[in-house]
C-alpha cells in the first residue's frame, strides 16, 4: 500500500496520508460517503463520520495532538491496563505507541472483510517497552468500515512469551452527543458496577435506564453483548455490540473534572459520553501461544428503530 495512492477494492477506498505531525493516518471510506480515520499513533480511531458527513465521535477542541500523549477523543486503545495501577502509565502504553500497517495479517472470518474498507495494524513491544512490561506479545488490530457505515474494531492479542501474562483492556470510546442531560443508556439495567468515585465499591444499578445529572465513572460488570446509547435531541441511537469484552465503562467528567483537565474544554462534558467495551474486573490471562480476541461494533440507527434492535 503506497503512501500516495488510494487502493480501490469492492468500490471501497483506503488512503494513507500524513497528519500535521507527519504521522501516517489511514482514511477508510465506503461508497455511501461514510468515513473513518485511524492514526498510527496509538492505533487510534480519530474520526468516524456518517454518510451526511456528521462526526459521530467526540474530540476535545483542546486535545493535544502531539506524541507521546494520546489524543483526548476518538477511540484510544487501553492496553495492557485500564486506569492507573502499578508502574505503567495511565491506561497502559498501546495508545502512546507507533503502530505499523500489517500487510500480511493471519486470516479473519470472510465476513470480517467482505465488502468492507479495512486496515490491519500491528503493535509489538520494543526493547524499551519490555523493560516496563516484560511480556512479549503481538497485538493485531483490524478496523473496518462497512457499506452500511458500521465501524468494527477487532483486537487480537497473542502471547509469544515463554510464560503466562495478564492484562486488562478497553476501547475508550468517546461518543459525540447533543446534550448529556438528554442521553440515556439501555442494556445495563440491574447489573453490578464498580464505582470509581467511591473507591471502586460495588453497587447494583437500580434505574431502568442510565441518565446523567452529575459526574459518572463506573465499570458495569458482565454485561450483555448489546448496549444502546439514545440521543434524544438528535433522535439517533448508538448501538454497541461487543464480544470478548464483558465489562462496560461509563464515564462523563461533568463540570469540576472538566475544568481540571488541561486538554478538555470546561463545558465540553455536555457534548460527550464515554461508553467502553472492556475487560477489567477479571483480567485476561494468556498462556504461551494463546490468543485473545475482543471485538467492538458501533452503528447508529434512528431512535425509532431502537426497541426492535434491542429485542433481537
Amino acid at each position: 500500500m503506497g503512501h500516495s495512492a488510494a487502493v480501490w477494492d469492492h468500490r471501497t477506498a483506503i488512503e494513507v496520508t500524513k497528519d500535521w505531525n507527519g504521522i501516517d493516518q489511514v482514511v477508510l471510506r465506503n461508497p455511501q460517503g461514510a468515513s473513518a480515520r485511524v492514526s498510527l499513533h496509538g492505533g487510534q480511531v480519530t474520526s468516524w463520520r456518517n454518510e451526511q458527513g456528521e462526526e459521530l465521535l467526540f474530540t476535545s477542541s483542546k486535545a493535544i495532538f502531539k506524541p507521546p500523549k494520546a489524543m483526548r477523543g476518538g477511540i484510544p486503545i487501553c492496553f495492557p491496563q485500564f486506569g492507573n495501577c502499578g508502574s505503567l502509565e495511565q491506561h497502559g502504553f498501546a495508545r502512546n505507541k507507533l503502530w505499523t500497517i500489517d500487510n500480511n495479517p493471519p486470516p479473519l472470518p470472510p465476513n470480517d472483510s467482505h465488502g468492507k474498507s479495512f486496515v490491519d495494524l500491528l503493535l509489538k513491544p520494543s526493547e524499551e517497552d519490555l523493560k516496563g512490561w516484560p511480556h512479549s506479545f503481538e497485538f493485531r488490530l483490524r478496523i473496518s468500515l462497512a457499506a452500511d457505515g458500521v465501524l468494527t474494531l477487532i483486537s487480537r492479542i497473542r502471547n509469544i512469551n515463554g510464560r503466562p501474562f495478564s492484562f486488562s483492556f478497553a476501547y475508550h470510546t468517546y461518543l459525540s452527543v447533543s446534550d448529556i442531560s438528554e442521553v440515556r443508556i439501555e442494556g445495563l439495567e440491574t447489573l453490578d458496577y464498580l464505582d470509581n468515585l467511591c473507591q471502586r465499591e460495588r453497587f447494583t444499578e437500580q434505574g431502568d435506564a442510565i441518565t446523567f445529572e452529575s459526574e459518572v465513572d463506573r465499570v458495569y460488570l458482565s454485561s450483555s453483548h448489546l448496549i444502546a446509547v439514545l440521543d434524544h435531541e438528535k433522535k439517533r441511537t448508538f448501538v454497541i455490540r461487543k464480544e470478548g469484552l464483558p465489562d462496560v465503562v461509563v464515564w462523563n467528567p461533568w463540570d469540576k473534572k472538566s475544568k481540571a483537565m488541561a486538554d478538555f474544554g470546561d463545558e465540553e462534558y455536555k457534548q460527550m459520553l464515554c461508553v467502553d467495551g472492556a475487560a477489567i474486573e477479571k483480567p485476561i490471562t494468556l498462556k504461551p501461544g494463546e490468543e485473545w480476541t475482543g471485538r467492538l461494533e458501533l452503528s447508529v440507527v434512528p431512535s425509532s428503530f431502537c426497541s426492535e434492535y434491542l429485542d433481537h
